[in-house]
């Protein structure tokens, strides 16, 4: 098939971000196969942001399911290679900074096929972050970097990417967001889960705050403290749950731990936050456009358009607590900074440099 497109999408972070793309490329009348490898196979973790976000049922699920980093992402490679070696698309398409954007780099360079990497040139320059890891060997492999952010330009710049390679298209992740934010109910959410005054979200699942059983203790006393100042609502991600919960994590009142959320369900529950606490990246790009006050307990984040154009600001489980009782006090602002051309037309954006890409080559 001339000139095909295909898509690798794994892990939840991804699926905002790849549905505004393929939407226009699919406009551009541009020919497209969508695989999900499986990474995260839980039906509230993938299969509903499906349906949420309107995505073509994908071509093809390797279905990989959990594992070690190495063990998933060599089943990745495996299935992908089987797959690349029959379509022979023109270019891969890859997202963030999952496994699979990686896998599906790494197979992609082998094969000679020229790769895209929506969200490019992210750094938190921190290599204990297995994704750093990933944004770094998948933008080296990559032939167009495209970038959310000038932070972004800069980085690549430094490593030496040809600025022809380059392109600030802006974050199709908040492309979903804008198109989907009429369904965004805070009411429905208060009524859901019986949140009469103020309320905080929390996601959290980050190897440094949940792997080490002492990481895990002072985190939970963290969220304990949180919990005293108003009620906690926690969509506890499958990683670190048991952890977690021997910890004494369930053992506060006000700390409601649910199931993973679907996407609409998980940003109404969000848009009438008084504020989140987080480890997530993209959690921290939601709440800079919604103007929810978002504290992130890492010691970094490659995503500092966020504290400047937005509402983000770095935490830890020692000042957590303090800092949740000012932004309490001081409620939430009326109006904040929004970083450039996340404008909800970033999907085009992407598919124009794309398409020209293919013309070209």
């Amino acid at each position: 098939m001339p000139d095909l497109v295909l898509h690798v999408t794994g892990a939840r972070p991804n699926f905002p971000k790849a549905a505004p793309v393929l939407r226009a490329l699919d406009a551009l009348g541009v020919p497209q196969r969508l695989v999900h490898t499986g990474q995260h196979y839980d039906e509230k973790m993938s299969d509903v942001f499906f349906r949420q976000l309107g995505l073509p049922k994908p071509d093809m699920d390797l279905g990989v399911g959990s594992g070690t980093h190495a063990k998933q992402t060599a089943a990745i490679m495996v299935g992908l290679e089987e797959l690349m070696e029959r379509e022979r698309p023109a270019m891969v398409v890859v997202y963030g900074d999952v496994n699979s954007t990686v896998a599906a780099a790494l197979v992609a360079s082998k094969l000679g096929i020229a790769i895209a990497h929506v969200e490019a040139g992210l750094r938190s320059f921190d290599m204990t972050m297995p994704e750093e890891i990933n944004r770094l060997v998948t933008d080296r492999l990559s032939d167009l970097l495209l970038c959310t952010s000038p932070d972004a330009i800069a980085h690549l710049g430094n490593e030496g990417v040809h600025p022809d390679r380059i392109h600030l298209v802006g974050n199709p992740m908040i492309d979903t967001l804008l198109a989907n934010i009429h369904q965004f109910d805070a009411d429905a959410a208060r009524a859901e889960y019986d949140l009469a005054g103020r309320y905080v979200v929390a996601t959290l699942h980050r190897p440094g705050n949940v792997d080490d059983p002492a990481d895990a203790a002072a985190l939970v006393k963290a969220m304990h403290g949180v919990a005293d100042q108003a009620t906690v609502v926690l969509p506890l991600h499958p990683r670190g749950r048991g952890r977690l919960q021997a910890a004494g994590l369930f053992d506060h009142p006000n700390l409601k731990i649910i199931d993973p959320l679907g996407y609409v369900e998980f940003m109404g529950l969000v848009r009438g936050a008084d504020a989140v606490v987080t480890d997530s990246g993209g959690v921290q790009e939601e709440t800079t456009i919604l103007g929810v006050p978002c504290l992130t307990l890492r010691p970094n984040t490659e995503r500092p358009v966020t504290i400047t154009h937005g509402t983000n600001q770095l935490v830890t489980r020692e000042n957590l607590v303090q800092v949740l009782a000012g932004v309490l006090a001081a409620g939430r602002a009326e109006t904040w900074p929004v970083p450039p051309l996340w404008d909800g037309r970033a999907g085009e954006r992407i598919a124009a440099v794309i398409t020209k890409y293919l013309a070209a080559n």
